[in-house]
C-alpha cells in the first residue's frame, strides 16, 4: 500500500520544463534500477526502431515510386505534391493518435498501449505492400493509400509519448537523457534499415521493376521486424513512477466519484507548454525532413544526381546518428539540455543555405558535409535531449498526454507538412531552393530563441528535490 504524498517542491515558472512540480519526480526503488532502465531503454529503442522503420520507408518510397503508381494522370510536379500529401496524412493523424494513446497510457499504463501501437503500425505497413496500384483499381488505389498512411499516423502518434516516457521514468536520474535516446537512436536505425533495404532493392532491380514491384518487398518485410520488436517489449514492465501515478488516479477516481481527463488537466495547468514543444522541434523537423525526404526528389528530379546517390546520403546520416545522439545526449546529462539545443538550433541556420549551394554547384563532396551538418549536428543535438526536457514539462499523471499530443502537434503541422511546403515553394519559385532556405533558416532561428529563453538548467546529478514516494510492502 502506498503511503500518500507529502506536500513537494520544484522549480517554478510558467509552464516551464521543470521536472519537480506537482509532485512529479518520485524515487524509484532502489533495488533492481539499474536492470529495470536497460530493459526499459531496450524496448524503448526496439519499438522505435519499427515504428521509424515503417514511417521513414513510406516517406522514401513516396519520393520514389508513389506519384507514377498512385498519381499518374497528373504532371510529374503535381504528382510529387500529390505524394508529399499522402506523405503528410500521416502526420495529421499523430496528434489523433497522442490523445488516445495518451489518455489510456496515463490510466492503463505505458505498456499496453506500447504494443498495440506497433501491432497497429506493422499491419498498416504490410498491407501498404499489398495495395494494387492505380493502374488496377484506379482511384481506389490512392484513397487506401491515404487510409493506411492515417493508420499509421495514428500508430505512430502513441509511440513517442509511451517510448520516452517507459525509459525517462525507469532511467537513473543522473542519466535520464542517455538512457531515453535509445528512443531518438531508433529513428536513425529505422532510417538506416528503411534506406538500406530501398537502396539493395533499387540496384539489384532495374527501374522498372522497382516501380512495378520492388518497392513493395520492405514493406511486406515489416512483419518480421514487429515480431521481434513485440518480443522484446513484452519483457518491458511500467516504470515505478508511473505505477503509483494509475494508483494515484484511481484512488483519487475513488474517493471523489470522477476521473480528470489527463490531457484537459496538462491544458490547464501548462498551456505554455504546448507552444513551447512546438517552437523547439521546428529545428528537428525542417532539417531531418528536408535532408532526408524533400532533397531526395528535389535533387534527383531538378539537378539529376543518381538516386542512389541521394538515398547513400540518408544511408550515411542515419547511421552517424546511432553515434551521435547518445553522445549528445552523455553530454547534455552533464552540461545542461539549454546549451545543446540552442547549439543544434544554430547549427540548423547556420547550414542550410551552403547545403543548397553545394547542390545547386554540383559539388557532391559539398552535399555530404552539408548534409551532416544539419542531420547530425542540428537535427541530433535536438532530438538527443528532447525526451527527458518535454516530459519533465508535466506532472505524471497526465504527462503520456501532455508531452505526446505537443510532441505530435508539432510533427502533424512542422514535420508532414514540410517536404509539401518545400517542393510548394520550389515549383512557385520556378524550382529555385532559396525560399526553402529561407523557410528552414527561420525556423531554426525561432528553435535558437525558444531553447535560449529556456530557465537555466538544474544538475540532474543533484539530489532530488521533490517528493519522496515511499512503497511498504
Amino acid at each position: 500500500m502506498s503511503r500518500p504524498l507529502s506536500p513537494g517542491t520544484g522549480p517554478s515558472g510558467p509552464d516551464g520544463p521543470r521536472g519537480l512540480e506537482d509532485g512529479a519526480e518520485t524515487a524509484a526503488p532502489a533495488s533492481g534500477t539499474t536492470d529495470h532502465a536497460r530493459r526499459a531503454a531496450l524496448g524503448s529503442f526496439a519499438g522505435a526502431v519499427i515504428d521509424w522503420y515503417d514511417f521513414i520507408l513510406y516517406g522514401l518510397v513516396a519520393a520514389l515510386v508513389f506519384n507514377k503508381e498512385f498519381f499518374p494522370n497528373v504532371s510529374p510536379a503535381i504528382g510529387t505534391l500529390a505524394a508529399f500529401a499522402t506523405f503528410g496524412v500521416g502526420f495529421l493523424f499523430r496528434p489523433l493518435g497522442g490523445i488516445v494513446f495518451g489518455h489510456f497510457g496515463d490510466r492503463l499504463g505505458r505498456k499496453q498501449m506500447l504494443v498495440l501501437t506497433m501491432i497497429l503500425m506493422g499491419s498498416a505497413t504490410t498491407l501498404i505492400g499489398f495495395l494494387p496500384s492505380y493502374a488496377t483499381i484506379g482511384w481506389w488505389a490512392p484513397f487506401l493509400l491515404v487510409v493506411l498512411r492515417a493508420v499509421q499516423g495514428f500508430a505512430v502518434g502513441g509511440e513517442w509519448g509511451g517510448a520516452a516516457l517507459m525509459a525517462v521514468e525507469n532511467a537513473p536520474r543522473a542519466r535520464r537523457a542517455l538512457y531515453s535516446s535509445g528512443v531518438q537512436v531508433g529513428y536513425s536505425v529505422g532510417l538506416v534499415i528503411a534506406t538500406g533495404f530501398v537502396l539493395l532493392m533499387n540496384s539489384v532491380l532495374s527501374e522498372s521493376q522497382f516501380i512495378s514491384w520492388g518497392w513493395r518487398v520492405p514493406f511486406l518485410s515489416s512483419v518480421v521486424l514487429v515480431a521481434i520488436g513485440l518480443w522484446v517489449r513484452s519483457r518491458v514492465q511500467d516504470g515505478h513512477e508511473a505505477r503509483v501515478r494509475v494508483e494515484a488516479a484511481e484512488h483519487t477516481a475513488k474517493q471523489h466519484g470522477k476521473r480528470r481527463i489527463p490531457l484537459l488537466e496538462a491544458l490547464r495547468r501548462h498551456p505554455g507548454a504546448f507552444a513551447r514543444i512546438f517552437g523547439l522541434r521546428l529545428v528537428e523537423l525542417f532539417t531531418g525532413y528536408l535532408v532526408t525526404t524533400f532533397a531526395l526528389s528535389y535533387a534527383t528530379d531538378h539537378y539529376g544526381y543518381p538516386r542512389q546517390f541521394m538515398l547513400n546520403i540518408a544511408l550515411l546520416v542515419g547511421g552517424l546518428g546511432i553515434v551521435t545522439i547518445p553522445v549528445y545526449a552523455y553530454l547534455s546529462d552533464r552540461f545542461g539540455r539549454r546549451r545543446i539545443y540552442v547549439t543544434g538550433a544554430l547549427a540548423g541556420a547556420v547550414g542550410g543555405v551552403p547545403f543548397f549551394l553545394a547542390m545547386q554547384s554540383g559539388s557532391r563532396v559539398g552535399i555530404v558535409i552539408g548534409a551532416v551538418v544539419l542531420f547530425n549536428v542540428a537535427h541530433d543535438l535536438a532530438v538527443s535531449v528532447q525526451q527527458p526536457l518535454f516530459t519533465e514539462m508535466f506532472g505524471a499523471e497526465y504527462r503520456y498526454s501532455g508531452a505526446g499530443v505537443g510532441y505530435q502537434f508539432a510533427s502533424a503541422i512542422a514535420g508532414g507538412l514540410t517536404p509539401f511546403i518545400a517542393a510548394a515553394l520550389a515549383t512557385a519559385t520556378h524550382q529555385s531552393w532559396h525560399l526553402v532556405a529561407a523557410y528552414l533558416v527561420v525556423g531554426c532561428l525561432i528553435s535558437a530563441v525558444l531553447a535560449w529563453r529556456l530557465p537555466r538548467d538544474r544538475r540532474t546529478t543533484e539530489p532530488a528535490a521533490a517528493t519522496k514516494v515511499a512503497v511498504s510492502s
